[in-house]
C-alpha cells in the first residue's frame, strides 16, 4: 500500500484512529497576500494554457508549483518546497511512496525536516477522490514530526486542481476537512491562507 491507494477515509478512520469533520469552516474571514509581479504574469499567461491542456500534469507546472513557489519566496526561503518526494515513513501501514508535494518549516532544500503542509493533486479533476491520500499524508508528517522530536501541533493538507483547492487540518486524531472549496480567483485570498499555512 501507498498514499495514493488511500482512497476512503473509512480506513483511515479504523487504521490510524481518525476523528472526522466533514464541514469544517477553516479559513472564514479575511485572508488576503499580495502576490508578487511574477506570479500575477505567471498565472496571467499559464492559467488558460493550463484550462486548455486539461492534464494533471500541466496544472501542477503552470498553476499549482507557480503558487507554491511564491509562499516559499514570500517566506524569504526560511521553508522549503518538495514536489514529488518520497516521503517514506511507515511502509508496513501503507504510509510511504511519492507525495505531490510538502512544505517544511526547515530552510534546507535537500532534505524533508518538519513537514506542515501536503498538497495533491486531484485526480480527473476530482478534488474528493484526493481527500484520503492527503489524510494519510498528514498523519505520516505528524509521526515523522514526532520521530524527529519537533512535534507541530497541527499539520495542514490541500487537494487542488489548480484552479480549486479544498484544505483539511490534522490536530492529533483529528482531521477536519473544509465544508467550502477556496479558488484560484481571487489569488490574494488563497495566498493569504497558503501564507498563514506556512506560518
Amino acid at each position: 500500500m501507498a498514499y495514493s491507494n488511500f482512497t476512503d477515509l473509512s480506513v483511515l478512520r479504523r487504521e490510524f484512529g481518525l476523528s472526522v469533520t466533514f464541514q469544517a469552516r477553516l479559513f472564514e474571514g479575511e485572508y488576503a497576500a499580495t502576490p508578487s509581479d511574477f506570479l500575477r504574469t505567471a498565472l496571467h499567461e499559464y492559467e488558460p494554457l493550463a484550462l486548455a491542456i486539461g492534464t494533471e500534469k500541466a496544472r501542477s507546472e503552470l498553476l499549482i508549483m507557480p503558487i507554491l513557489a511564491e509562499i516559499r519566496r514570500q517566506r524569504n526561503r526560511e521553508i522549503s518546497l518538495f514536489s514529488g518526494v518520497d516521503f517514506n515513513v511507515d511502509a508496513e501501514r501503507g504510509l510511504n511512496g511519492y507525495c505531490d508535494y510538502l512544505l517544511s518549516r526547515d530552510s534546507n532544500p535537500y532534505s524533508i525536516h518538519a513537514p506542515v503542509f501536503a498538497v495533491v493533486e486531484a485526480k480527473n479533476e476530482k478534488i474528493n477522490l484526493g481527500l484520503a491520500q492527503c489524510a494519510a499524508e498528514l498523519v505520516a508528517a505528524r509521526i515523522f514530526n514526532e520521530r524527529e522530536d519537533n512535534p507541530l501541533p497541527v499539520l495542514y493538507g490541500a487537494v487542488t486542481t489548480g484552479s480549486n483547492w479544498r484544505f483539511l487540518r490534522l490536530t492529533g486524531d483529528y482531521l477536519e476537512i473544509d465544508g467550502d472549496e477556496e479558488y484560484l480567483h481571487p489569488i490574494e485570498r488563497l495566498l493569504g491562507i497558503l501564507l498563514t499555512i506556512a506560518g
